[in-house]
């Protein structure tokens, strides 16, 4: 069994963790440099206002009543770390999927006792963290989503859903949801699949498989499979364009030099850039993780990430491979030996409807239009004479960046000059 572990409003959660006055109040979260809204509370959400909605095109009666934050990714990147750390007391196996989704592995452990395990991990999480999370559990990645998706929907679930290959309660969920709401269907796929009768995930899971892989593709017909109970799709192998992008690898071999995992971080930035220009997305923040074998009990064991904003949405490999160079410099660690790391692209938005911003020069524009150019001539030699043609060697150390954050909160756990102050009466 495998469970996913998702945070509520994650980025909302963390600023609430901080200041419970926020509690009950209408919350949004802004993009970098304070645009559009990518982050809402519930009570957001009911005063209509949508998932990347302009700032400046929020109605006065919103912005009255709201509390509008600036993204604070310092502290979403440690208080992700810190719910992954919790996780790892309750299961060896912690699969980061995003910034605030994580799969937790069972293997191993019996099944009787499964869900009062999750009740106490969801218990634990908000209690050492305060933030909220749901918690669902099924023999696949593709099961344990739907799962997740009824354990914060549903009150009856109270936030933990166990779904089984065969029950009745899973045919009932799977009959009860959309096609486009499952985990790895596009809307285009979706509507390929209503044409042929198909709109519910029961459906799809009914169909044949090798039927499906005809009409569509190897990880379509994986989904079917995993539908069923049987595992078959790994992190990396969900195609369509999402909103991040993650690439990552175990080593062949332990290793504790720190030129060795440089040098895999390097290669996950530059193939995650090409993915990234590839469906035609652009980034606003790297992060990357490193972790020892969770299995070799005699090893000293260590795990860490770090988030890394950019200054602007960005599909250029060297800025990327800046960022992940960062990252790994503030969480690198000498004396152990490492078994994987990788590096992880979030809250992608799309490149061609990205709006520039408003204090953008025309010199500005100028470098941006050459960074497309440079990006477009690397990638079709690559595709054209081979990967790795072209490739980059070490980054230069970059200056510090600076966003624009009119509203972000104290990194209250990074940063010594900005811990919490309490003042006694």
């Amino acid at each position: 069994m495998i469970a996913l572990v998702d945070g509520n409003n994650f980025y909302v959660s963390c600023e609430r963790a901080f200041d419970p006055r926020l509690a009950g109040r209408p919350v949004g979260v802004l993009s970098n440099n304070d645009g559009c809204v990518v982050a809402r509370s519930e009570e957001l959400k009911a005063l209509g206002v949508a998932m990347g909605a302009p700032r400046h095109l929020l109605p006065p009666a919103v912005r009255r009543q709201a509390v509008l934050l600036s993204s604070n990714y310092a502290l979403y990147g440690d208080m992700s770390r810190r719910v992954n750390q919790v996780l790892a007391e309750f299961s060896p196996d912690v699969e980061l999927y995003s910034i605030d989704e994580s799969f937790v592995g069972f293997a191993g452990f019996p099944e009787e006792g499964l869900e009062a395990r999750c009740r106490a991990l969801r218990e634990t999480v908000g209690r050492w963290t305060g933030i909220p999370v749901g918690v669902g559990v099924a023999p696949t990645r593709v099961l344990a989503k739907l799962a997740n998706r009824l354990a914060k929907r549903e009150p009856a679930f109270e936030g933990v859903c166990l779904l089984d290959a065969d029950g009745e309660a899973t045919r009932r969920a799977l009959a009860a949801c959309p096609v486009e709401a499952l985990w790895g269907v596009a809307r285009r796929s979706a509507e390929r699949l209503a044409l042929m009768g198909i709109t519910t995930a029961w459906e799809l899971r009914e169909a044949d498989p090798r039927w499906v892989r005809s009409r569509f593709s190897v990880v379509m017909e994986r989904l079917v499979w995993e539908l069923r109970g049987r595992p078959a799709i790994a992190l990396d192998d969900m195609s369509e364009p999402r909103r991040r992008l993650l690439v990552s690898r175990s080593f062949g071999r332990l290793t504790g030099e720190r030129h060795e995992l440089e040098a895999a971080i390097r290669q996950h930035a530059a193939r995650a850039g090409e993915k990234l220009r590839r469906q035609g997305s652009l980034a606003r923040a790297v992060q990357v993780f490193v972790r020892t074998s969770p299995f070799l009990a005699g090893e000293p064991q260590y795990r860490n990430a770090a988030l890394v904003a950019l200054p602007a949405p960005s599909a250029d490999s060297r800025e990327l491979l800046a960022a992940a160079r960062r990252g790994l410099e503030a969480i690198f660690l000498e004396g152990y030996r490492y078994q994987k790391c990788g590096v992880m692209l979030l809250d992608l938005v799309d490149a061609e409807g990205t709006q520039p911003s408003l204090l953008e020069t025309p010199d500005d524009e100028a470098r941006r239009a050459r960074s497309g150019r440079l990006m477009a001539t690397l990638d079709r030699l690559n595709r054209e004479m081979g990967r790795d043609t072209v490739r980059f060697g070490l980054p230069r150390q970059g200056n510090a960046w600076a966003l624009r954050c009119e509203h972000r909160t104290p990194r209250y756990t990074t940063r010594w000059n900005e811990l919490m102050r309490v003042k006694t009466g």
